[in-house]
């Protein structure tokens, strides 16, 4: 019964029509900074009106969020130089109310709620939809009523916080919650542990150091049992909004949305960890407040065609290093001001996530501007080969001389005194190469002078592996470290090291499409001699279920069989399943690559990633939908690079270390996960680089537009 369930999880599901494109709900982190900062301001609380003014209260007075910053509040003059000790919103108005230390008000209704008080007494308010005011300091409190005051009975324990709901006023305080009934003040729940309290319906939610619970408001017994499942239970607020329950704690803020959840922390979301309060406004947007700062988590609807359309502009404004994709480099964390583009030791690799996109993009809309951007990229891959003396031989990349970054070992000096070109060219690389020639011939050549320009440059690079026996050979007449394919290299590799089959895999499929672009007979014989002589085609119809840990194979100074699964190999297998199945020399052998696509994607299925699922399905047919959809709608806008922390949650279900070193069983969101790209593991929990790394966005172009052009999602 085991098995068949498993069997039936593994069945795709195949794309039937394309997917209505239409608006959801992208997170977007929006940050406010403080001006005319004091040296010891704390901030203490956040609040939001009826008008979605935001207010932020702090040890220094009263600031509010103005033209997308922090400032003093001096709006209304006669208060302007009055610091308030708290402020709150009257329930259901949504009124602005003011405590200080000598009287109350507010300047609503024309300004005629307010009263006088003992000097320094109290130091929290709130008011009910009546309009009726409680006040309370230490262990005393007040109520104000039809114009009178009303001294309420003295508690015996601090009181923390005083809230109202449907008119009724509560306390928290050290031992428990306390219930307004007439003019005194009774013990309505005891809890001598409890940080915070909120309201759902008719549950009053109680936060703790370890989760929360509810109780009701009726008769005050258990409604819900202590919650410590969550992201992080030592909880200092609650807000129950429309959107779910919202909790502040030591390490970020999380919203609950039936039993699924999801965390804002680290810098991308917060100026530092630990939020104190929380609020909301009408849009549903969300505010949380840090003794140091004010952060919003900003819900912009918003479409997936939109969502490209500001990756296009993001990349074309600050990501094109003389055609290639460019990863930037802050100088200072977190701030593009600060930014510069940079080599890295795979410009090329990147580079054909960006050229690809344009490529499905031309081939859906026949914009002339992703046609320009293609043949834009395309040339920097052509001065791959002509920037350096060496026949076939592609550099990594290229930069004028000493501005180079990455490696700075592996860098020669070109022909051309003014630039320097980078070698130890890799199987990466190469898959690049005959991902985006592929894509060029079929999308973008349209003359047969452009088909030639594509198939010269494939031409160029496949000779140079072939002639030079299999590998590519660099400067100083060695094969490089990784541009190996070779049959004595390849087939020293057991069945159990991913190497043996995806090394015949890139080869086949640039020798099918070497053929297929130049017509050269050469390369159709050597690849069925090394599928028939040298058991290519078997080494790739390897299964997939069968890798595994198998130490001892040293390459170089690397052990090959160990160090967990691959990422890298999965990228790399994947573009080229797209190539080798589009260039196939026979059904029989398409049939046979399907077979292999189909073993890898049933293993990387848990880690939904649009790009694996569309080329399945444009290749094998499997697919899986609803994955593809949430890694579009999920993938964040804010790609800076920054420290982000998953490890101590205590939501997620940890696994035992294991070959796939997968850390949980659920998938976190892309949002809620370090920034990456496609050759690291998703699952991993902790990372990142400090803030001083921002990635392209390119990552969700390239399967947007696949999905546009497979007709997975509509326009």
């Amino acid at each position: 019964m085991k098995l068949l369930a498993l069997l039936l999880l593994a069945l795709p599901t195949l794309a039937q029509s394309p997917e209505p494109d239409t608006s959801f709900l992208q997170p977007v982190s929006v940050k406010y900074s403080l001006l005319d900062k004091a040296e010891d301001v704390d901030l203490k609380k956040v609040v939001v009106n009826y008008d979605d003014i935001v207010y932020v209260l702090s040890n220094q007075g009263l600031y509010r969020v103005l033209d997308g910053k922090l400032v003093r509040d001096i709006s209304y003059r006669p208060l302007a130089d009055k610091a308030p000790v708290d402020i709150i919103i009257q329930e259901e108005s949504g009124y602005l109310y003011y405590l200080y230390e000598d009287q109350f008000l507010t300047n609503a209704h024309a300004g005629k709620p307010y009263a006088y008080l003992p000097d320094g007494e109290y130091y929290q308010l709130t008011v009910n939809r009546a309009g009726d005011v409680l006040v309370a300091g230490n262990q005393e409190s007040a109520l104000y009523k039809n114009g009178d005051w009303i001294k309420l009975n003295e508690l015996d324990t601090e009181i923390q916080s005083v809230q109202c709901h449907d008119e009724q006023f509560y306390a928290l305080t050290n031992s428990g919650v306390y219930q307004l009934t007439g003019a005194e003040w009774k013990l309505f729940h005891t809890d001598e542990e409890a940080n915070c309290i909120t309201f759902r319906d008719d549950e009053l939610l109680i936060g703790t150091d370890k989760g929360y619970y509810g109780i009701s408001l009726v008769d005050a017994t258990e409604t819900t049992s202590l919650v410590s499942r969550v992201p992080v239970p030592n909880i200092n607020s609650l807000l129950a909004s429309s959107d779910g329950l919202w909790a502040a704690t030591l390490q970020g803020a999380w919203q609950q949305t039936d039993s699924s959840f999801r965390y804002f922390s680290s810098k991308r979301w917060l100026d530092q960890n630990e939020v104190l309060d929380i609020a909301s406004d009408s849009e549903g947007d969300i505010y949380l407040l840090t003794a140091s700062g004010l952060n919003k988590v900003d819900f912009q609807p918003m479409t997936l065609a939109e969502k490209a359309k500001y990756f296009e502009k993001k990349i074309r404004q600050r990501h094109i290093r003389y055609g290639f994709i460019a990863e930037m480099r802050l100088t200072k964390p977190g701030d593009i001001t600060t930014a510069e583009m940079i080599d890295t030791d795979n410009d090329g690799l990147w580079s054909a996530f960006y050229l690809g996109s344009q490529a499905y993009r031309y081939a859906v809309t026949q914009e002339p501007k992703a046609r320009r951007n293609a043949w834009e990229a395309f040339e920097a891959y052509e001065r791959l080969l002509s920037i350096n003396p060496l026949d076939g031989f592609p550099s990594r990349t290229f930069e004028r001389k000493d501005y180079k970054v990455a490696d700075l070992d592996r860098w020669r000096p070109s022909p051309d005194s003014a630039w320097e070109w980078k070698g130890h060219t890799s199987s990466d690389e190469f898959v690049a190469y005959i991902y985006v020639a592929s894509l060029m011939d079929e999308f973008l050549a349209e003359s047969n002078e452009e088909k030639q320009r594509v198939a010269d440059f494939i031409d160029a690079i496949v000779t140079h592996v072939i002639e030079n026996d299999y590998y590519f050979v660099d400067i100083d007449g060695e094969p490089t470290l990784w541009g190996r394919w070779n049959p004595e290299y390849i087939n020293w590799y057991p069945p159990t090291i991913r190497d043996r089959r995806l090394g015949s895999l890139t080869l086949i499929a640039g020798l099918q499409l070497a053929y297929d672009l130049t017509g050269k007979e050469r390369f159709k014989e050597e690849a069925y001699r090394m599928m028939e002589e040298h058991g290519y085609l078997e080494n790739i119809l390897i299964d997939m279920n069968t890798i595994a840990p198998t130490p001892g194979y040293v390459h170089e100074g690397h052990d090959m069989g160990s160090g967990g699964w691959n990422h890298s190999d999965d990228e790399m297998a994947f573009l080229t399943y797209w190539v080798i199945h589009r260039h196939a020399f026979n059904d029989e052998l398409k049939q046979k690559y399907e077979q292999a696509i189909r073993n890898h994607w049933e293993i990387e299925q848990l880690e939904k990633n649009a790009v694996w699922n569309l080329i399945t399905y444009a290749t094998e047919g499997s697919f899986d939908r609803a994955a593809t959809l949430w890694f579009l709608r999920d993938y964040p806008l804010d790609l800076i690079r920054y420290d982000t922390k998953n490890s101590h949650r205590q939501d997620l279900t940890k696994l035992e270390p294991n070959f796939r070193n997968q850390e949980t069983v659920e998938l976190l969101p892309a949002v809620e996960r370090r920034i990456i790209r496609y050759n690291a593991n998703p699952f991993q929990l902790d990372g990142g680089q400090g803030g001083l790394r921002e990635l392209t966005g390119a990552e969700y172009l390239l399967p947007y537009w696949m999905a546009r052009y497979l007709e997975v999602v509509s326009g």
